[in-house]
């Protein structure tokens, strides 16, 4: 028997209306929407569910929205009684996996995402910070291209290794853009500066790191009832210190998202349940391994109808 792994999708995933669809005809969805808006103290629900869109990509709204929309659907999910061996996220998406894994209760999660996008957006000025999509390039060339542009015009990492030939730099405007205009030179096929508010998944974002850790000091966490993949190692963890540390570190580290979907198919697993909106996951997915199942559970009718 193959082994199932529930991945949950982080910030550019969001779409206005995601999980209307559930939060109108499954009680259980409905409750996780109204949970949110209990615990930030606002109707999140409302800008979910009707924008407007400016305001639903502002980092600290995006954080909880999606976050709730993938609890919401998860919640329609588990009525199948289907259990996963293993739960991962993409940055903000790892919160989801560990709500899924039973390490984090709703309300913690939704008011730590909160939290942690304020610290985001206001640990680096706007407009001094960027991000990039760089295509084609090997990572270990990228690596090296980083290490020689960070070194002559400004700070740039390497900050989401997605799939063979997608990797996300993320630094200083000027580091980013020295990349950008560089990256032919290893063999990449185009850059693509990325709409984004801040050098997130960089060393510039220690300041918010140390923010997050206050934060997470406070909660009660529990042990993982099933393990989680950590974006920073790209293995599994369950212990609820080891857990505090790694979400810490991933604030200013790069995503392994490539290793981890690498990992659990090193596992066994061959069926990947991506929930909550969109298909990114999917797609990258699909680009390490063509072999696998991929099930997007991103509307009401997609948990009620997957079979897995």
């Amino acid at each position: 028997m193959g082994k199932i792994a529930f991945v949950f999708p982080g910030q550019g995933a969001q779409s206005v209306g995601m999980g209307k669809d559930a939060y109108a005809a499954h009680e259980g969805a409905k409750r996780v929407f109204d949970e949110a808006d209990k615990a930030l103290g606002y109707s999140l629900s409302s800008l979910i569910f009707e924008g407007p869109e400016d305001e639903l990509k502002i980092t600290y709204h995006t954080q909880p929205a999606l976050l709730t929309a993938s609890v919401a659907y998860l919640e329609v999910f588990r009525q199948k009684g289907i259990v996963p061996d293993f739960t991962a996220g993409h940055s903000l998406g790892e919160y989801s996996a560990l709500v899924a894994s039973g390490v984090l209760g709703f309300e913690d999660a939704v008011r730590t995402v909160r939290a942690r996008g304020e610290f985001m957006e206001q640990a680096v000025p706007g407009g001094l910070g960027a991000m990039a999509a760089v295509l084609g390039a090997e990572r270990g060339a990228l690596d090296e291209l980083c290490r020689s542009v960070s070194a002559e015009t400004g700070a740039v990492e390497l900050a989401n290794i997605n799939c063979p030939g997608q990797i996300v730099v993320s630094g200083t405007r000027e580091g980013v853009q020295a990349v950008v205009d560089r990256a032919k030179e290893i063999g990449a096929k185009r850059a693509i500066p990325l709409e984004v508010s801040g050098p997130f998944h960089s060393s510039l974002m220690k300041s918010a790191s140390e923010k997050l850790a206050d934060v997470l000091a406070g909660l009660s966490l529990q042990e993982a009832a099933v393990p989680v993949v950590a974006n920073v190692t790209a293995r599994p963890v369950t212990s609820p210190d080891e857990i505090k540390d790694l979400l810490v570190r991933q604030v200013y580290s790069p995503v392994l998202w490539e290793d981890t979907v690498a990992w659990l198919i090193e596992q066994g697993v061959d069926t990947f349940v991506e929930i909550g909106s969109g298909t990114v996951l999917a797609g990258l997915i699909k680009k390490v391994s063509r072999s696998v199942k991929v099930v997007s559970v991103n509307s009401l009718e997609a948990a009620l109808q997957a079979e897995i």
